[in-house]
């Protein structure tokens, strides 16, 4: 039963993170929680939940890389770019997590989030931060397959930054870290949304494995429930990207908009209690 629970767990965590760009790890995490509360998994805490989604993160990051890169969706470069910043964040987060006050942090954290989801009503009132003259930002064209033109780009040393505390944020809590970068992607560069997943799905599987190995040096994984996990985050990435490539770059952003909410909603609430 158990076996089947966990599948289930993974083939959703990879659906919605793939589909939106936020890794996963925010189905996970919880799941992995509750299952441990009542005793379905044997005992959970949140570094060992933490360690063990982020492994399956990987499965998830992996699959929507391979699916998104071959609909040319993934921007290689700006990933491996924002990999500067998660990489060591995610490390640094990983460590962290042994000391936090998990109860506190889900509390503003949850906040945070829900921020970042009313901020995203105002993305088309935003410009992308982007100096074109200056030698630490970068600038893009992109044309999708309907000929619609975007233009985006970034001051790279911000992108970085950014790219760091998403990083932190994911070895925290074990979520991927999508739930920050993609929606800094869409207000502050201005990345198309499909550019925004894929690209924010290649960053998650660098930074998750940087932090798992990191969690497997602090023996916060537990590879029976990864084995469990994996092959269902797996495909549910498949599915997630095969859903996404389908859906106008609107709804995209809408959804995303929503899931932020409920999540950040959720996480208070877990904080309060």
């Amino acid at each position: 039963m158990e076996w089947f629970i966990l599948f289930i767990v993974g083939l959703v965590g990879g659906i919605i993170g793939s589909l939106m760009g936020l890794g996963g790890g925010v189905i996970v995490v919880p799941a992995l929680l509750y299952l441990g509360s009542y005793g379905l998994i044997g005992d959970m805490t949140p570094q060992l939940a933490v360690g063990t989604s982020l492994v399956a993160v990987i499965a998830t990051g992996l699959s929507s890389t391979l699916s998104y890169y071959k609909k040319g969706n993934v921007d290689i470069k700006s990933g491996l770019l924002f990999f500067i910043g998660s990489g060591p964040g995610g490390v640094f987060g990983s460590w962290v997590n042994g000391y936090l006050n998990a109860t506190t942090f889900s509390l503003y954290f949850g906040l945070f989030i829900i921020l970042i989801s009313f901020l995203l009503f105002m993305q088309n009132r935003l410009s992308p931060i982007t100096r074109s003259s200056n030698s630490n930002s970068l600038k893009k064209v992109y044309i999708d397959r309907d000929g619609t033109t975007y233009e985006y780009g970034y001051h790279l040393p911000l992108a970085v930054f950014i790219s760091f505390v998403v990083g932190f944020t994911s070895g925290i809590f074990g979520i991927g870290g999508g739930a920050l970068m993609v929606p800094a992607m869409l207000l502050l560069f201005r990345f198309p949304p499909h550019i925004a997943v894929a690209t924010s799905m290649f960053m998650i599987l660098l930074s998750s494995f940087t932090s798992s190995l990191t969690h497997l040096f602090l023996g916060n994984i537990d590879w029976l429930l990864t084995i469990m996990l994996v092959p269902g985050a797996y495909l549910g990435a498949k599915i997630g990207v095969y859903i996404n490539t389908r859906l106008k770059p609107v709804t995209v952003v809408r959804l995303l908009r929503l899931f932020l909410f409920i999540f950040g909603l959720r996480m208070i609430i877990d904080g309060l209690l």
